[in-house]
């Protein structure tokens, strides 16, 4: 019976990586399990949707958002909660990922992804935030502009919280750029080279992008998207730089 090729030392057999994985995706899953029952809470206690609606309310008129069938309401609000248990378990889920991939990083990619992962949560909020309180409101004010002598908005609940939902995660996920480019540094796959000489490529693509993302005016709701696209662009090209000159000091030591 031929024997078993000897595992290399600290290297983990493959069944037993489908067994980790396993664990850590059944701890995720509770974690976003418990954190929507908590979110179902939140949603009720502190009016979630409320806040939702709150930049449309001055297109209203006094009136309120429609729904359409009588089990909507309760839909929506089973919806809201999974969204907020989604949020509130993001940092459980974004651990098992790291405690899964960690054992197959070298210790200099472990102390560029750790903090990575920390500024990309706070990236993200800022997206989000800047979504909220500027472009939302921006986008209902022009899209709402249009045919108001001929036509009266009945809007639905499940259209706009679709609209708002994509909007906000969007913007929130555009602003994880920087985070991916650091990533890819680490890697060693990207370049700060590479990225200044694609600099007018990314430029046509951010265009492209905050086009389609922010639906409106050309002049203004695209210029506020392209801003900080261009913005978060260049201090990629940067942390990318420090990612480079770190690599090659390390280089130089070990040599």
């Amino acid at each position: 019976m031929p024997k078993p090729f000897p595992q290399p030392a600290g290297e983990m057999p493959f069944l037993d990586h489908l067994e980790e994985l396993r664990w850590r995706l059944i701890w995720s899953l509770a974690a976003v399990l418990i954190c929507a029952v908590a979110g179902y809470f939140l949603v009720t206690r502190l009016d979630v949707l409320g806040l939702l609606v709150e930049p449309i309310k001055p297109f209203l008129h006094g009136t309120k958002l429609k729904y359409l069938s009588p089990t909507e309401p309760f839909f929506i609000t089973l919806k809201l909660a999974v969204a907020v248990g989604l949020v509130l378990a993001s940092p459980i889920v974004i651990y098992q990922v790291w405690a899964f991939l960690a054992p197959a990083l070298l210790p200099s990619e472990k102390r560029i992804i750790v903090p990575a992962l920390y500024m990309g949560l706070v990236l993200f909020a800022l997206g989000v935030l800047m979504a909220y309180e500027i472009v939302l409101p921006m986008t209902l004010r022009f899209t709402m502009s249009f045919q108001t002598e001929s036509l009266e908005q009945s809007i639905v609940i499940g259209e706009y919280l679709g609209f708002v939902t994509r909007l906000l995660l969007a913007f929130g996920a555009v602003f994880e750029l920087p985070v991916v480019v650091l990533i890819l540094s680490a890697m060693g796959l990207v370049t700060p080279e590479f990225l200044s000489s694609k600099r007018r490529h990314a430029i046509v693509i951010i265009t492209v992008t905050a086009s389609l993302l922010t639906p409106g005016d050309v002049i203004t709701l695209t210029i506020m998207m392209m801003a900080p696209l261009l913005l978060l662009y260049e201090f990629s090209i940067v942390l990318s730089r420090l990612v480079a000159r770190r690599r090659r000091l390390a280089a130089a030591a070990e040599a």
